[in-house]
């Protein structure tokens, strides 16, 4: 059933969104989330591919088997990470070689599968193209904040740029991936609460 673009632009990026409603995609959230240049990079490809896989398999929903539907979409999403592994290997080395294996694992990620599944099998074209960006969107939206304090606590920069004074003492605890479980844990925390309270304003 389709939604207008602007409801389908909230859901993905407040009320269903993939990371803190639909807890999805959390492995790469625990990654990649300690330095805000991967994590932009990473985020990116994942609405690239979440959007051209989302078109895609609604473009050619009906030619495809229904029994045979689940591989097909698994070789569209692998089609488009191959095209961003390319790219990153062309133009930013450093970044490809940081993310490493994390950049194939794009192929795993259940928001990808999820969005081309339940959206773009029963939706035309454009407006499931929309929801593969506002999917990723909304997954990069919260990797970034994520991002945003483990890199500054735990280098003292942002995008690797020293922000904070020489006397500064990193937290160690913020490179590692627990803290990424405390973070996204408070998120999840803070936005539930924000929700319960719009839900009862309400009423």
């Amino acid at each position: 059933m389709s939604s207008s673009p602007s409801q389908l632009l909230k859901d993905n990026l407040w009320y269903n969104n993939p990371i803190f409603v639909q807890i999805l995609g959390i492995c790469s959230t625990l990654a990649v989330t300690n330095n805000l240049s991967n994590t932009m990079v990473m985020t990116v490809s994942l609405v690239f591919v979440t959007a051209f896989t989302n078109l895609t398999v609604s473009l050619i929903k009906n030619l495809i088997p229904r029994k045979v539907r689940m591989i097909v979409q698994t070789l569209i999403i692998a089609f488009f990470v191959i095209i961003v592994d390319i790219l990153l290997r062309a133009y930013l080395p450093a970044i490809s070689k940081s993310l490493g294996p994390y950049v194939g694992l794009i192929i795993t990620n259940c928001i990808i599968m999820g969005r081309a599944e339940a959206f773009a099998q029963a939706n035309p074209p454009l407006i499931s193209f929309w929801d593969g960006i506002t999917s990723g969107l909304g997954y990069m939206v919260v990797l970034l904040v994520i991002a945003f304090f483990r890199e500054l606590l735990g280098f003292g920069t942002l995008f690797n740029i020293p922000v904070l004074p020489s006397s500064f003492t990193p937290w160690t605890i913020m490179v590692m991936a627990p803290s990424a479980f405390f973070l996204l844990g408070s998120f999840i925390w803070i936005a539930k609460t924000i929700m319960l309270k719009q839900e009862g304003g309400k009423k």
